[in-house]
Parts: structure tokens; C-alpha cells; sequence
């Protein structure tokens, strides 16, 4: 799967590269985008660990025609290789965060991600 797709150059491009394969229903793509060890606190109230994993959850989640919205990233705090991003909630019930790594190509991928605000 790693290396079909175009890498995140900038931590922000992950929350950018994630809306456009969301939108596409492109799962392997979403997939990418995270370390193969990342966990997600998703669906609410529980954690989905590993690349897989996330793939498989977010072919499921991604399988209609539903449209996941951008939204505007808060500015990103660097520590080194690891970064935090986050965006607040396109409906205004909170944030959502992401602590990203570079990797030795130089690209950006997930390590941990809270993409609900709040659980449900």
C-alpha cells in the first residue's frame, strides 16, 4: 500500500489528503496516511489499532456517498520530528487532533488520531 500514493509533505497535507480519498471512497489511500502501528479513537468509545484496521474501518465509514467536509486547521506545534495538528469540528463541537511523525523520507504520517470531537 505505502508508496502508491502521494506522501504528505507538511503535517497540514494529511487533513487535506484525507477529505480528497474520503470523498473518493479510497480506503487504501486513507490508509496510507498512517504509521503501521497508529491507533484511532474511532468509532466513538472505542480504538482501532494498526493500518489495517483503519482501512478496514474506514471502508466501511466511506462506503456511501457521503461527503466529509474541509475544515480549517489550527497552526501546528512541532516537537522535532513529531507534530500536533488540529482542526476544530466543522459543527462546532469541538476538536480534532492528530499527532503526526515525519518519516525518513521525509513525508508526515499518523501516529495517533482523535477524529471525534466528543464521544457520541
Amino acid at each position: 500500500m505505502s508508496g502508491e500514493y502521494d506522501g504528505a509533505l507538511t503535517p497540514e497535507d494529511i487533513t487535506r489528503l484525507f477529505v480528497e480519498r474520503a470523498n473518493a471512497g479510497d480506503a487504501d489511500g486513507i490508509a496510507d496516511l498512517y504509521e503501521e502501528d497508529a491507533v484511532m479513537a474511532f468509532p466513538p468509545g472505542q480504538i482501532t489499532r494498526g493500518r489495517e484496521a483503519i482501512r478496514d474501518l474506514m471502508a466501511k465509514a466511506f462506503s456511501g456517498q457521503q461527503t466529509v467536509a474541509v475544515e480549517q486547521a489550527l497552526p501546528t506545534l512541532y516537537a522535532g520530528d513529531i507534530a500536533l495538528t488540529a482542526t476544530p469540528s466543522a459543527d462546532d463541537k469541538g476538536t480534532r487532533v492528530q499527532v503526526v511523525r515525519r518519516q525518513p523520507d521525509g513525508t508526515w504520517k499518523r501516529v495517533i488520531d482523535r477524529p471525534e470531537p466528543r464521544p457520541s
